[in-house]
């Protein structure tokens, strides 16, 4: 009997569009989808999976896996507006998981971060500890991970999920590109970070509304700055469809 294949987790920055990402993987309907189970886990000291209630990276990794080989083949979604120490020191992460990872011009991802949380520190932007994941990814494992770039994906989404499921080995299933509005039950926390993709039927690229960027703001300016060359560095590996 084949080994099952490995459980996917995509590692984005916050405001790359990835909870839109994470709802086509939950309208396939063949894969248990966690919902930034590692900042959940940090925040609220445990998290739930398939049933099961874990409280450290530890045994949220032992579940996922276990979860994985047994029942349904898991993807997970996370957030690099925190950090993640203990979890990378555990080798299972580089050898037992696909590890991938959304992006997002800094500009955009950071205008949107700063209308939702104006307080955010330079580190809580993402970049910079996003690629700091990637290298760890990629010094561990002797490969490039797979990166994909928030707007190419609402650009030309079929294209881009296409492309996506055959690196990671998934099926694509079209059906999934489309979904009734709804919040789902699995991001209630942080559910004002999730409305547009609530409130969508699928992915579609809209106008930001009124709100400071980096062109009328030097606080932003100085952190899209800071956060330019880590996007740069990990954009010269995005998918292309």
């Amino acid at each position: 009997m084949s080994a099952a294949p490995k459980p996917i987790v995509l590692w984005a920055v916050p405001r790359s569009r990835s909870t839109a990402f994470l709802r086509i993987m939950l309208e396939r309907g063949d894969l248990e989808v966690a919902h930034e189970p590692f900042s959940y886990l940090q925040v609220d000291g445990h998290y739930e999976l398939a049933g099961r209630r874990v409280t450290s990276t530890v045994g949220l990794l032992d579940v996922m896996l276990e979860v994985n080989a047994t029942e349904r083949r898991v993807f997970a979604k996370d957030t690099t507006d925190y950090t993640y120490p203990p979890l990378l020191k555990d080798e299972r992460l580089f050898n037992d998981v696909i590890n991938t990872f959304m992006i997002r011009e800094p500009r955009g991802a950071i205008s949107s971060h700063y209308a939702m949380n104006p307080g955010a520190t330079l580190d809580e932007y993402g970049f910079e500890y996003l690629h700091a994941i990637f290298d760890a990814v990629r010094s561990a494992t002797g490969e490039v991970p797979l990166v994909i770039d928030g707007d190419d994906l609402v650009a030309d989404p079929e294209t881009m999920v296409r492309a996506y499921c055959e690196r990671v080995g998934l099926a694509f299933k079209p059906e999934a590109m489309r979904w009734d509005p709804g919040r789902q039950s699995n991001w209630q926390r942080t559910d004002r970070w999730h409305a547009e993709v609530a409130e969508s039927s699928g992915l579609v690229a809209k106008p930001p509304g009124r709100r400071e960027t980096p062109e009328t703001n030097e606080h932003l300016r100085r952190i899209a700055d800071h956060h330019q060359p880590f996007y740069d560095a990990l954009a010269h590996h995005r998918l292309t469809g």
